[in-house]
Formats: C-alpha cells, sequence, structure tokens
C-alpha cells in the first residue's frame, strides 16, 4: 500500500479555500481547482516508489491484477480526484469511446499538436464521469424539455431571444435543441453579447430560477454559454449526493468541493464560458440532444456497510464507507487495484494515518483493513 503525493491544479475557476480547508492548511489565495490522485501521465500521483505510471509500467499485472490487465491493458483505467469549483467550469460534453478513437486517430493523421490549443481528441479513450458532493454542489447536467426552456428564455422579456424560444416551441425536441445550440453558438459576437448582457441585467432582476444564470454571466459577461446554459437542468446535490455524466451529456459545475471520478482521459469538447476553442462542428457531432432528468444518484447500501454509486460503465466503480469509532477493522481487500481516499477524520489503513484529503493506492490482491473514525472514498474498478 503506498501512500500518494498528489499534484494541484491551479485552474483559474478553481475555490481558493476548499481543498486547503480540507487538509487543514492555509490559503494560498491561489485558486486550488482539482486535485489528481492516480496514473494520468498529465500530472501523476507519487509514492516512495516512483511515480504510480513507473510503478504500474514496471509490474502490470502485480499492481493491476490479471483481470484489470486483460479487460483494460497496461494502465489504471481511472482518475480520481478532488474538484473545488469557486467559479463555473466550461461547457462541455465528452465523446463515447468510438468517437474518441475516431477523433484521435484523425488529428494523429493530420499531425496537429498534442498541446495545440485547436486539438480536440488528447487520447482515444472516452471520458464518462461522476461527481459525488461533498458540500453542496451546483451544476448543470442535460437538457431540459425544450418547452421549459423556451419558458426560462422567454420569462427574461429579451426580444432577440424570441426566436429561440418559437423554434422551442415549435419544432419536436431533439430538433428544436439542435438548432438552437447552433444558433446560440454561430450568432453573430457582437450581436450575441448584446443579448447576454440584456440576459444577465434580468436575471439579476428576476433571481429565483434565474440566479444560476445570474452568476454564470457575471463571470462570463458577454459569452453564448450563458444563453446556452438555460437550455439545461440546474442541479443542486446536497452531501453524499452525486451525477453521472455518460458520452454526449452537455454539463457545467459551478459551485462546490466534490469527489469525482472519470475514465482515464483528457477528452473535451467545450460549448462556452470559455475563452478555450469551441470546435461547434465537432462538438454538434458528439452532443446528445435528448431532454432527460439529470437523475440524481444516492448510494445503494451493501451488506458489508459499502455504500456504492452505481454506474453503467466498468472503468470505474466509487463507494464509501462511514467508519464508526471502536468498530473492527473493515476488510477492503480486492483483487482489483484501489486508491482509498479519507475526506472526513481520521481513517487507519494498515500502517497509514490518512486525514481529509489524504489517499493511498492498494495494488490488486494486496490485504486492506481501515479502521475509524472516518469516512472513505474506495476507487477500483469492475473487472
Amino acid at each position: 500500500m503506498d501512500r500518494l503525493d498528489n499534484t494541484v491544479r491551479p485552474y483559474a475557476w478553481g475555490s481558493t479555500t476548499a481543498i486547503p480547508h480540507l487538509l487543514g492548511i492555509e490559503p494560498t489565495g491561489e485558486p486550488q481547482a482539482e486535485m489528481w490522485m492516480g496514473a494520468h501521465p498529465g500530472a501523476p500521483s507519487r509514492t516512495a516508489r516512483g511515480t504510480l505510471v513507473e510503478i504500474i509500467d514496471a509490474d502490470p499485472e502485480r499492481e493491476l491484477g490479471a483481470p484489470t490487465l486483460t479487460k483494460f491493458g497496461p494502465r489504471l483505467p481511472f482518475l480520481l480526484k478532488i474538484l473545488a469549483a469557486g467559479a463555473p467550469l466550461s461547457l462541455q460534453v465528452h465523446p463515447d469511446l468510438a468517437q474518441a478513437r475516431k477523433g484521435y486517430e484523425d488529428e494523429e493523421r493530420r499531425g496537429v499538436p498534442l498541446d495545440a490549443p485547436h486539438r480536440n481528441y488528447k487520447d482515444a479513450n472516452h471520458k464518462p464521469e461522476l461527481i459525488c458532493a461533498l458540500t453542496e454542489f451546483d451544476g448543470l447536467c442535460g437538457f431540459r424539455a425544450p418547452a421549459h426552456a423556451a419558458d426560462l428564455l422567454e420569462g427574461l422579456g429579451v426580444d432577440s431571444l424570441e426566436p429561440y424560444v418559437d423554434i422551442l416551441r415549435a419544432q419536436p425536441e431533439e430538433a428544436a435543441l439542435r438548432e438552437v445550440l447552433t444558433a446560440i453558438l454561430t450568432a453573430d459576437r457582437d450581436e450575441m453579447a448584446h443579448t447576454v448582457a440584456a440576459a444577465a441585467a434580468a436575471c439579476d432582476r428576476l433571481l429565483g430560477a434565474y440566479t444560476p444564470y445570474a452568476g454564470i454571466a457575471h463571470h462570463y459577461p458577454g459569452d453564448p454559454g450563458v444563453i446556452a446554459a438555460m437550455l439545461l437542468n440546474h442541479v443542486r446535490l446536497q452531501p453524499g449526493e452525486a451525477l453521472f455524466l455518460g458520452a454526449g451529456i452537455p454539463h457545467a459545475y459551478l459551485d462546490g468541493l466534490g469527489v469525482e471520478i472519470m475514465a482515464n482521459s483528457d477528452n473535451v469538447l467545450r460549448c462556452g464560458l470559455t475563452s478555450k476553442h469551441v470546435d461547434v462542428p465537432e462538438l454538434l457531432r458528439v452532443v446528445r440532444f435528448e431532454p432527460a432528468d439529470p437523475g440524481v444518484l444516492r448510494p445503494e447500501a451493501a451488506p458489508d456497510g459499502e455504500e456504492v454509486y452505481d454506474t453503467p460503465i466498468d472503468e470505474f466503480r466509487l463507494s464509501r464507507h462511514v467508519l464508526p469509532p471502536d468498530a473492527p477493522a473493515h476488510d477492503l481487500t480486492l483483487p482489483t487495484p484501489q486508491i482509498l481516499l479519507c475526506t472526513a477524520g481520521t481513517v487507519r489503513a494498515d500502517d497509514h494515518t490518512l486525514t481529509p484529503g489524504t489517499s493511498v493506492f492498494v495494488p490488486a490482491g494486496h490485504k486492506a483493513e481501515v479502521t475509524g473514525p472516518g469516512t472513505v472514498f474506495r476507487a477500483t474498478v469492475v473487472a
């Protein structure tokens, strides 16, 4: 079992206080957005034996176990993060596996550098993800029913939004959402900036259901993504609740602290709320224009006390254990690789004492016993 030393990413949207507060350290005044735990080559976790990438490369079968190695190859299939949003993230979607492979191969063939700002596909993998709230957590997830989106836009009283309202009311649902999102993202930037400014002023005046969009407009004045965001469901998670984001589902995280797990990929196609590249044709090819309830997940209790967040993919499996004081050691041994992350209290994992924000990597089949009092999240795979 290896204690992990993890990189914190200072993205501009990150909270300046949430991760330091979790870790019990003084804030630096700089944003601290994500703490990565895993073997992603962009920021692999470090251990006394080397980086997690180096450890797995040296002996994949020992670290991952034969079932994981056979199913996913010689790599850790998931990336675990603590995510701390102090401002809205970009409005984005992720490709499915076939789209990612095709897009990656195409950009490789065309010689687009991996670090090029207009590169869409950093790797050939998909990126389904799950976010579990540690605090109240606000986000956008999936399309609203077009009729509800039309009501929201119409309520702003902005004349230049009326054509979108008419389309949302008149067209079949999928066609309406596609046509309106396309129109928003391809509109004249100056004209759209005036529309966004008028919509933002109305949001500030009306508040209520418009409050999240007033906040978004404050951070991204004039960005067409402010209007696109109103096509999506607003969700507020309570601690312990989660959202699963599958391929093609537009989403954005707005505010809060959570545990995030995803397939080990960095493929993002952006719709707005960003100064980065937006590839509208590729985005429209990937987005699923299907209105749906965001589907808030609550953990399902297993007989051994494990609380599992059920998702339809195999690259990751997230669960948590709330360990009471003075309880006997809890055996977490699995034939698959694990990362154990403490988020509350003090957890003893073999010879390691874990406090909030600290984590260990457990090789496949390695005996893992934990005691509390505290809360530990377990990330592993389905192999």
